[in-house]
């Protein structure tokens, strides 16, 4: 059981979990190194986006920049790969640390984004959910001198606009109750909803093996989905470039970029 073909044919109710690095041959970076640690400095809180318009003012900024590339992405060989393989009946469910919807896009079926969408935005007062696109047009339409603007891509989504001045952007507010709109994805600092766990948890339960796919486990939230799968004995396979937080709990590492390992599965 050296070798991932050899892994996944023994083992066909897989519970596989992804994260950032099976979407970076899509062209979405990811936010680590190879050591695990930050290419960059650490996402927003849900704790500072709540804290006044200007931080709200600089995420969206940032974010109505970066969703002309986000919005255009499309899956790479790895999600095609994922979606066969659920389509041959191998897979218990995907489960995704992801915000970018590509393993739908490819195909994939049986899935939890376990950290939400991107391409969903939420009122923080009423609930009301609309469409990124949407908001996309608002807030290009309430800041029209924005739209020339050029900027390296992030991984969330957004943008490097490090030094440009938010103060006069623009931020629209919900259409139903004035509230404040948020991405319809899990912050640092925010609670995954307690269905999503939930759901991963009983599929975990029936599931006979684990595949770790682009991700260095460093964020408890996917972390513990390990654990568990260690402590029921389940064997563990990742394939990830770098160390995990979970390199002693896995039975067989992969350290292969993620499209290259999943290519003989992509059909």
């Amino acid at each position: 059981m050296n070798t991932l073909p050899a892994f996944i044919d023994q083992h066909p109710r897989l519970f596989v979990l992804t994260g950032a690095g099976i979407s970076t041959a899509s062209g979405i970076p990811d936010y680590r190194d190879g050591q695990g640690a930050w290419k960059r400095a650490p996402p927003m809180t849900l704790q500072m986006f709540m804290s006044g318009p200007p931080a709200r003012a600089r995420y969206w900024a940032r974010g109505m920049i970066g969703w002309r590339h986000f919005s255009s992405v499309q899956p790479n060989t790895a999600h095609r790969a994922l979606a066969a393989l659920e389509h041959a009946g191998r897979i218990e469910l995907l489960l995704t640390q992801n915000v970018d919807g590509l393993h739908e896009a490819a195909g994939s079926l049986n899935v939890v984004d376990l950290h939400g969408r991107l391409d969903r935005v939420r009122c923080m007062q009423c609930g009301d959910i609309t469409t990124r696109d949407a908001m996309q047009e608002r807030l290009q339409a309430a800041n029209p001198g924005w739209l020339d603007i050029q900027a390296t891509v992030a991984p969330d989504g957004d943008a490097d606009l490090d030094h440009a001045d938010f103060s006069a952007f623009d931020v629209p507010p919900c259409t139903v109750c004035a509230g404040i709109l948020k991405p319809d994805v899990v912050f640092f600092g925010e609670n995954v909803p307690r269905a999503r766990v939930d759901t991963a948890w009983a599929h975990l339960g029936r599931a006979d093996a684990m595949l770790v796919v682009g991700s260095s486990l460093m964020v408890y939230s996917g972390y513990r989905f390990v654990l568990e799968a260690s402590r029921k004995g389940l064997p563990i396979a990742s394939v990830n470039l770098g160390v995990t937080r979970a390199d002693a709990l896995i039975d067989l590492k992969i350290e292969l970029p993620v499209s290259e390992a999943l290519a003989p599965f992509a059909g």
